[in-house]
């Protein structure tokens, strides 16, 4: 039997957030290959595989078998978070969905969320719906990172359960606390192509018949802190 996961570099970095030894939720697990690379590196891990398409759930299921993790790996059918239970989870991975769709999934299942000390995030689209969801219901942005797989800038935000409320600018929220603070390569990359982006859209906007001023302001906001953190200091 093979015991090891081809896991993508972009799943690979995220599993890499899990702590050693606890019960950790993977929502839409697809396949199930992250908690299966996690449970045959960590001989203590346990976890639960969610998913909320009976194709993925059966696909899940054939896969913890042929790892023979059947007893570490529970895989569930439901939606979301609904799939666990209160304080049965410490960690939750949800990764490779929009981030309104990870922060809607997060808000619909806040019940199931007691004793999960640790959110690892992965949004393909609209991080800061997620760090705007950490920042209000108590979890302290403790690790950001950017890495690019198959020409996409993906970003993994890590929140960590706290007593207090971390309060982000609007700055943090759009670019990232722990991101801005380190400023890689690829954080530049990222954002001269957002930069570009944001121009195309405004003048996407300003030719609409109606334009959109309230829009179009935020908009043009967001490209004077592009200038500030990236064009201003670029390397």
């Amino acid at each position: 039997m093979n015991n090891t996961v081809n896991l993508s570099k972009r799943l690979k970095e995220t599993a890499s957030f899990v702590p050693p030894g606890i019960r950790f939720a993977d929502i839409g697990s697809d396949h199930a290959y992250l908690p299966s690379y996690i449970c045959l590196s960590d001989l203590t891990a346990q976890a639960i595989a969610g998913e909320v398409n009976e194709g993925p759930f059966q696909r899940a299921r054939e896969t913890v078998s042929f790892y023979n993790l059947s007893d570490r790996i529970d895989v569930r059918l439901g939606n979301g978070l609904k799939v666990f239970s209160p304080g049965e989870v410490d960690a939750v991975v949800i990764a490779g969905m929009g981030g309104s769709l990870i922060r809607a999934i997060l808000e619909h299942g806040s019940d199931r969320m007691a004793g999960t000390k640790r959110i690892i995030a992965q949004p393909n689209t609209d991080e800061r719906d997620v760090r705007k969801w950490f920042s209000t219901h108590g979890y302290v942005i403790m690790d950001e990172v950017l890495l690019e797989e198959n020409g996409h800038i993906y970003e993994i935000i890590v929140g960590d359960k706290h007593t207090g409320r971390q309060q982000l600018t609007g700055k943090q929220l759009l670019f990232g606390p722990r991101l801005l603070q380190q400023k890689s390569d690829l954080f530049y990359q990222k954002w001269e192509q957002e930069r570009k982006k944001r121009h195309r859209i405004i003048e996407q906007m300003k030719h609409a018949k109606v334009p959109e001023a309230a829009k179009i302001a935020s908009f043009e906001k967001e490209l004077l802190w592009i200038k500030e953190e990236v064009e201003d200091d670029c390397p």
